[in-house]
C-alpha cells in the first residue's frame, strides 16, 4: 500500500527557517538542462509546488507524488520503482527527504526542460517525451556524450538536428540511478553554496551511489547466478 502524508501544500509562502530559505536560492536549473541556452534563475524558474519540510516523521516515510505527464509526455518510472531503489540506500540518507514528485510537463516548462529538479526537500523528476527521442539544435558537450554512453542512450545527428535516441531499459536505469540520486546529493549537500559547487557533489554522489552501485549489485547478482549454474549444472 502506498504511504502518503498529509502534506501542506503552498505556492510562495516565505521559508519559515534559514534552511529551508537557503535551499530555495540554490535552486537554478535541474539535472542537465536539455536545452543549450544559460541556467534559468529566481522568478524564470518554471514554478512548482512548494511543500513545507516536515518536522518530524520516520526515516523513509516520505510522499511520493504522481501527476499526470502531459499531452506528449510519459514518466517512465513508477513510484514502486522509487520506493524500491531509495530502499537500497542507508536509511541516514532519507533523512532530509520529504516528497519525490512525478510532475507535468507544460508548455512554460518546456523551455526549460530538465530530467530532475531539488526544491528544499523536495524531488522532482519530469517526464520524457513519448517516443522516447530528444531534439536538439546544439551538439552534445562532452559530459553529455559520455553521460549518454553510461546509460546506453545514443546521439544521433541528420540535417543540423541532434536527437538523443532512448530505450525503455536505458531511461529507467537513468532516471532511477542518476536523476533520482542526483537531486538527492543536493539534499544531502549541506557544505557547499556555489552552485557549481553543488553540482559537482550532486555528480559525484550520484556516480558513487547510483550508477557504481547499480554495476555492482548488477555484477553480484550475475555472478550468484553463475555459481547456481556451475553447482548445479
Amino acid at each position: 500500500m502506498s504511504r502518503r502524508l498529509n502534506l501542506p501544500l503552498k505556492g510562495q509562502a516565505p521559508a519559515k527557517n534559514a534552511a529551508a530559505r537557503s535551499a530555495r536560492r540554490l535552486v537554478t536549473m535541474g539535472k542537465r538542462m536539455r536545452i543549450g541556452s544559460a541556467p534559468l534563475r529566481g522568478p524564470y524558474l518554471p514554478p512548482e509546488e512548494w511543500y513545507e519540510p516536515a518536522e518530524a516523521r520516520c526515516t523513509g516515510d516520505y510522499a511520493v507524488i504522481v501527476r499526470n505527464a502531459g499531452q506528449g509526455y510519459r514518466h517512465v518510472i513508477t513510484e514502486e520503482d522509487i520506493r524500491g531503489r531509495l530502499a537500497q540506500l542507508p536509511e541516514w540518507m532519507l533523512a532530509g527527504l520529504d516528497v519525490v514528485q512525478l510532475s507535468t510537463m507544460t508548455r512554460k516548462k518546456r523551455r526549460a526542460a530538465c530530467y530532475g529538479m531539488q526544491w528544499g526537500s523536495t524531488i522532482y523528476l519530469y517526464p520524457i517525451e513519448e517516443s522516447l527521442v530528444e531534439s536538439f539544435g546544439k551538439p552534445p558537450r562532452p559530459q553529455q556524450k559520455i553521460e549518454a554512453a553510461m546509460y546506453d542512450a545514443r546521439w544521433e545527428h541528420a540535417r543540423g538536428q541532434w536527437r538523443l535516441v532512448w530505450t525503455e531499459a536505458a531511461l529507467r536505469d537513468f532516471y532511477l540511478n542518476n536523476v533520482l540520486i542526483h537531486e538527492l546529493g543536493h539534499i544531502l549537500d549541506s557544505r557547499n553554496s556555489r552552485y557549481l559547487d553543488r553540482e559537482r557533489y550532486a555528480e559525484w554522489f550520484a556516480v558513487e551511489h547510483g550508477y557504481k552501485a547499480s554495476r555492482r549489485a548488477d555484477l553480484a547478482q550475475k555472478a550468484a547466478a553463475k555459481y547456481v549454474v556451475r553447482r548445479h549444472g
